[in-house]
């Protein structure tokens, strides 16, 4: 009986100090896209180690999937990767239980060509490559209406496809591949609608290559993303605080070059 209790004693003092444990958490395991993001990632992680002692461990990915997967099933603790219409759309296709505690930054999407120097000079049934994901073929689809090449239908709503376009006067086709590739494929097409974070490590200055791009009135800003059960948590809001910092704001318009807009 002596021995019993023993072992009970002992086995409460493992749960007692490992819940002490879990809540003095000094460590963060973060997401990124492993390309500028993740270099700017790095700057925060400085900021939150000077200013909080908080450790991050930035964990980079190849696609636009995993993140989302890997936060979930606690493989990782958040990640700056994505908008929110992508998050909502992974949110309604994959029953995640996810939130977004802070923005970060836009960064534009444009419309690049390695064959044409303007609008007015894509030719009649012109290839354009775009998105395969969802919520960023739908960004290039509103990103090509702004631009006039095309109409979407009246009513249409988030995450339209190119059978939801009402009038394509030039009868563009469209080539539907995963953003990461994009940059890749502008020798085979006319036209090829870049996210800026696979822009720029491809070579591209948005501002300078595109011939269309995104203005300051997107509502696609960047969005820090955790598991709601941790919302509470601070180490939540030291990450925040250390990617909407001064430091990392300086850091981005080397980084990106001066294309990426504060949305904070």
């Amino acid at each position: 009986m002596r021995q019993i209790l023993k072992i009970v004693f002992l086995s409460v003092c493992v749960l007692f100090f490992s819940a002490c444990q879990s809540h003095d958490k000094t460590t963060l395991k973060v997401g990124t896209i492993s390309g500028p993001e993740t270099e700017l990632m790095q700057t925060a992680k400085a900021v939150a180690k000077k200013q909080f002692g908080l450790d991050i461990t930035i964990v980079e990915f190849t696609d636009y999937l995993e993140p989302n997967a890997a936060l979930n099933d606690g493989s990782i603790d958040a990640n700056m990767f994505q908008h929110q219409p992508y998050l909502d759309q992974q949110i309604k296709d994959r029953h995640y239980d996810l939130v977004a505690i802070g923005k970060t930054f836009i960064y534009p999407m444009g419309i690049y060509s390695e064959k044409i120097k303007s609008l007015q000079q894509i030719p009649e049934g012109a290839t354009v490559a775009i998105p395969n994901d969802p919520s960023n073929e739908e960004r290039a689809l509103m990103l090509l209406q702004k631009a006039n090449l095309i109409q979407m239908k009246k009513g249409t709503k988030m995450y339209t496809m190119p059978e939801d376009i009402a009038e394509n006067p030039k009868h563009l086709t469209f080539k539907e591949l995963d953003a990461a590739q994009i940059a890749r494929s502008l020798p085979d097409v006319e036209l090829a609608v870049i996210n800026t974070n696979y822009a720029i490590p491809a070579g591209l200055s948005p501002r300078k290559d595109a011939i269309f791009l995104e203005g300051k009135d997107s509502p696609y800003a960047n969005i820090i993303v955790i598991r709601k059960d941790e919302i509470r948590d601070p180490r939540m809001k030291q990450l925040v605080a250390a990617l909407q910092s001064e430091a990392v704001l300086k850091a981005t318009q080397r980084i990106f070059k001066g294309q990426a807009i504060s949305a904070w």
